[in-house]
């Protein structure tokens, strides 16, 4: 299984997905639009079994995607939506809808700072609210009514995105540590090198060094005349 970016020829088999697993569906134009205007943050879950490796011929077998983009015009801060989101009968309870939204928000705010992550879901989707509560730990707000075409209610519901950006900044942190234990090629820190100025080497010791002999202490002997 490959979780990855969604690409414009990828739309027709999220389609497909699309119109067999939920009401709300959309032309294809609407998914392009997506993945256009915001391709960090989509994503499709890609069933490889039964591919011949190599093929460039192969169609993907999506087995699951993620639709998501930033608020456009957002009153408070910055913020992502989950547009859609769905996973075919045949793979789920396999985390996949879990590993596609993870990725997605962690693009939302590696790429453009999100602060929470925003969806809808119908009040009657119980399967949806179990995951979205229980699972990914979003946290409903209100109850829009008859937010959807056939007249059903929504909960409208939201996730605080602030713990990645802590998590990417000790990852960051981290990693600057690695790099100063070992330096670059080599070399001794410098913050480590102004501490070490100085300091005596308990491994060194002070010894006594001759004049190196130059050219002009040397003297020219005829090895072949042998002395008396």
């Amino acid at each position: 299984m490959d979780i990855r970016l969604l690409q414009p020829s990828d739309i027709p088999h999220v389609q497909t997905a699309n119109i067999t697993n939920l009401p709300e569906n959309y032309f294809c134009k609407y998914y392009l639009y997506h993945a256009l205007s915001w391709p960090q943050l989509s994503y499709v879950a890609v069933d490889m079994s039964g591919t011949k490796a190599g093929d460039p011929y192969a169609a993907p077998r999506i087995v699951g995607y993620v639709l998501a983009k930033m608020e456009e015009e957002p009153t408070d801060a910055p913020h992502g939506h989950i547009t859609s989101l769905s996973v075919m009968r045949t793979h789920r309870r396999l985390g996949l809808a879990e590993k596609l939204m993870k990725q997605s928000q962690k693009a939302m705010v590696e790429c453009f700072g999100a602060k929470y992550v925003s969806l809808h879901v119908r009040v009657s989707n119980q399967a949806a609210l179990h995951l979205y509560q229980n699972t990914l730990q979003f946290e409903n707000e209100k109850i829009e009514p008859k937010y959807y075409a056939d007249g059903e209610d929504a909960y409208s519901m939201r996730k605080d995105l602030t713990f990645l950006e802590t998590a990417a900044e000790e990852e960051e942190d981290d990693g600057k540590e690695k790099l100063e234990d070992v330096g670059i090629d080599g070399d001794v820190p410098e913050d480590a090198q102004a501490r070490n100025k100085g300091k005596k080497d308990p491994t060194m010791r002070t010894v006594k060094i001759g004049r190196p002999l130059g050219v002009h202490n040397l003297e020219e002997r005829n090895e072949s005349i042998q002395s008396t």
